[in-house]
């Protein structure tokens, strides 16, 4: 297919998919209670059906997590290509400033291609959030086995790659990557990757672009390096870098390539926490591609939303075109457009809302570190007022809808790990009485880092007691836990 047809729309139907059946898998990720916010499904180099949950749009920036893996895996294809890099190059060798004069021997015989294949001598990621330096952490950690030997999905393997090509390229990965692969595919142009405490790309977790921006490189991987009429990355190493390299069953997985996952029905994927995934399989010219942000529901979430997939639109596709059916055309157009993220679900009114509106609580030490606290109520919106450890904050909230707003807290990290952004992250908060006495609170962040927080307040009496529960990688700690407080009279707070 020529290039410029490339990413084209096309009805499902024309390509053995039926409109209906994509209905069903929103509507079934819907009712999972899955917190989507994209997806797209190709078929031979046509977009069959795009979608995004409101307020995120086909140009949203967003952030990729572990499917960046992927990307710093094609870069190291451009350098093998281009001779600056072997696949049996140690990594030692290569960043020797960083190697101490007594490493071990299995650290020192770590080659690119153990690294590529999740296969280090470590049996978990080298570094923590505490430290300076991520990719020195590799070479100091004692490790426990041999070098490609087993499979331990480490993600400072991927760290000490992506500082390999920043190192021989002298710019940071995605910028090497910009004129050989990502200006050719349309890839955003403000597309970056959060740095590492050293400042280098992040790329085990960092990288922002669009859900169009991935599944455009995944589908350069689905065409064995090709862009249309262009070779941009060897067939031969994408053949490898797709392919099982080395075992993972015990994990319950299909086998692993080249920081790309094998799945069944000769499939491979990218994939990231928190449901960012791009699934590919060459026999059926066919790659879905999604964003969201399941973190909360941990594990189960994948396994629901493939399912869905799989069940939906993968084993009722069909090897020729469909008839036309307008109707289920319609009903699918209308429902990718009336797409909004699900806010918390409940009551929007309570008579407690009257009994407490305004009135200070305040609480007996707990893990939150929060001493006091308030609700103001206005209609369908209310404010959560408090004070913690960091000082007084109001979070605003929509009953029964989202509110877009800022988080208050201005210590979590921002464009470099280990620097605080010194403001808060973007989210959405709904709220909603779940029972007569209880008011939950929804906290979706939005921004550059992706988690959530479930909160419910339960009025009885002149006491509350209060359960938080948060997902999000190393922020909103402060966000976690169970309290107890009693009303107290507000002259006197």
């Amino acid at each position: 297919m020529h290039q410029t047809e490339l990413f084209a729309a096309a009805s499902p139907e024309s390509h053995g998919i039926s409109s209906g059946d994509i209905l069903r898998f929103i509507e079934r990720v819907e009712s999972e209670g899955l917190n989507m916010h994209g997806f797209l499904l190709l078929r031979k180099g046509r977009i069959l059906a795009e979608g995004y949950w409101a307020p995120y749009t086909r140009e949203s920036m967003h952030r990729m997590y572990s499917v960046s893996k992927s990307f710093v895996a094609l870069a190291v294809g451009l350098m093998i290509d281009e001779g600056k890099l072997k696949l049996n190059d140690r990594a030692a060798d290569i960043l020797t400033d960083l190697a101490p004069p007594d490493l071990h021997p299995y650290t020192a015989q770590t080659t690119i291609r153990d690294l590529l294949m999740m296969a280090t001598p470590h049996s978990s990621t080298s570094y923590t959030r505490h430290d300076r330096h991520f990719a020195a952490t590799f070479f100091q950690k004692e490790p426990s086995h041999p070098p490609g030997s087993v499979f331990s999905y480490d993600t400072s393997a991927t760290v000490i790659l992506g500082t390999i090509v920043e190192r021989i390229s002298g710019v940071p990965f995605l910028e090497y990557m910009r004129a050989k692969v990502l200006d050719p595919i349309g890839f955003s142009k403000d597309a970056w990757c959060i740095k590492t405490p050293e400042g280098t790309s992040w790329g085990g977790s960092g990288v922002i672009c669009t859900l169009r921006d991935m599944a455009k490189l995944a589908y350069v991987c689905l065409n064995d390096g090709r862009w249309g009429d262009q070779q941009l990355i060897s067939e031969s190493y994408i053949r490898e870098a797709v392919s099982k390299q080395i075992d993972n069953s015990m994990t319950g997985n299909e086998g692993y390539g080249y920081q790309i996952w094998r799945e069944e029905d000769n499939g491979f994927s990218f994939r990231g926490m928190g449901s960012q995934f791009a699934y590919c399989y060459p026999d059926q010219e066919l790659l879905f591609a999604c964003i969201a942000d399941t973190q909360i529901m941990g594990p189960v979430a994948a396994v629901l939303l493939k399912n869905a997939f799989k069940e939906e639109i993968f084993a009722n596709m069909k090897d020729k075109p469909l008839p036309a059916d307008a109707a289920s055309e319609q009903a699918l157009a209308q429902k990718i457009e009336s797409l909004s993220i699900i806010p918390q679900q409940g009551n929007s009114t309570s008579t407690y809302a009257e009994k407490i509106n305004g009135k200070w609580y305040r609480l007996y030490d707990n893990p939150m570190n929060i001493t006091r606290m308030r609700f103001m109520f206005n209609g369908d919106e209310g404010i959560w007022e408090y004070e913690n450890a960091s000082g007084l904050h109001q979070l605003s909230f929509g009953i029964g809808k989202k509110k877009a707003g800022v988080f208050p807290e201005k210590h979590y990290f921002g464009e470099q790990i280990g620097t605080p952004k010194g403001e808060g992250y973007k989210c959405l908060v709904s709220g909603a009485w779940v029972e007569e006495h209880k008011l939950n609170l929804l906290v979706y962040i939005t921004d550059d880092y992706l988690g959530t927080a479930r909160m419910s307040f339960a009025f009885r009496d002149h006491e509350i007691s209060v359960h938080m529960i948060k997902a999000a990688e190393w922020f909103l700690d402060e966000y976690a836990g169970f309290a107890g407080g009693v009303l107290a009279e507000q002259q006197t707070c």
